[in-house]
């Protein structure tokens, strides 16, 4: 009788994720929110890991920008909170004040790369103000507010042809990250976006379902 030399890999951890819509028409009933769905799609296509969402759709208000931030990471224990909307430069955009405010420690390159995808779209990326930070053990990333933004911000730039990753998206970093600040092991799906960790970070390697 011969034995499979390959042992079974274990189960994806449970991971609970925040997802905030900010927006005064969407959270008022002005239009449909589009930044949620968005974010929950993305997010079931690239992990392994099962994931229990908390929603979140509120106005541009950066009193409750921080309640929902601080509520989803310290009430909720989320271990990673994404938001979508309110970067801009116009007066009602306060995403990053109300994030920073509730942030421990600020992750800055979270943001200079999510700029970098940007500019090979269009110049004005160069305005958005999107930031990163974390709070105890959950990382908290602000993301532009267009569908089509959010997915090429996480996901990254690839080339048409052949595949290769172009500008490397942000999420790639985000398992990593969540390792060092104490939450469960993020396992994604190479073909949707592969995440990066050091050789002696990786516990292993599951094929994409």
């Amino acid at each position: 009788m011969t034995t499979d030399p390959t042992p079974a890999l274990p189960p994806p951890e449970f991971v609970r994720i925040g997802i905030v819509s900010v927006s005064d028409r969407a959270s008022s009933g002005a239009y449909e929110d589009k930044g949620l769905p968005a974010l929950k799609d993305w997010l079931t296509r690239a992990l392994h890991n099962p994931i229990e969402f908390e929603a979140r759709l509120i106005p541009d208000e950066p009193q409750a920008i921080a309640q929902a931030l601080i509520e989803l990471a310290d009430q909720a224990h989320c271990n990673l909170v994404l938001t979508t909307g309110g970067t801009g430069p116009a007066p009602r955009d306060v995403t990053p004040e109300a994030t920073l405010a509730v942030g421990d420690r600020e992750m800055p390159g979270f943001g200079e790369q999510m700029r970098q995808i940007g500019l090979r779209f269009v110049p004005t990326a160069i305005l958005s103000r999107q930031t990163a930070v974390i709070r105890g053990q959950c990382l908290i990333i602000n993301l532009p507010g267009q569908p089509k933004s959010i997915a090429e911000t996480l996901e990254g730039l690839k080339d048409g042809q052949s595949g290769a990753q172009l500008v490397p998206g942000i999420f790639a970093a985000v398992p990593y990250c969540i390792d060092l600040i104490g939450g469960p092991y993020l396992e994604t799906r190479a073909s949707v976006c592969q995440a990066f960790r050091p050789k002696a970070a990786v516990r292993h390697v599951r094929a994409d379902a």
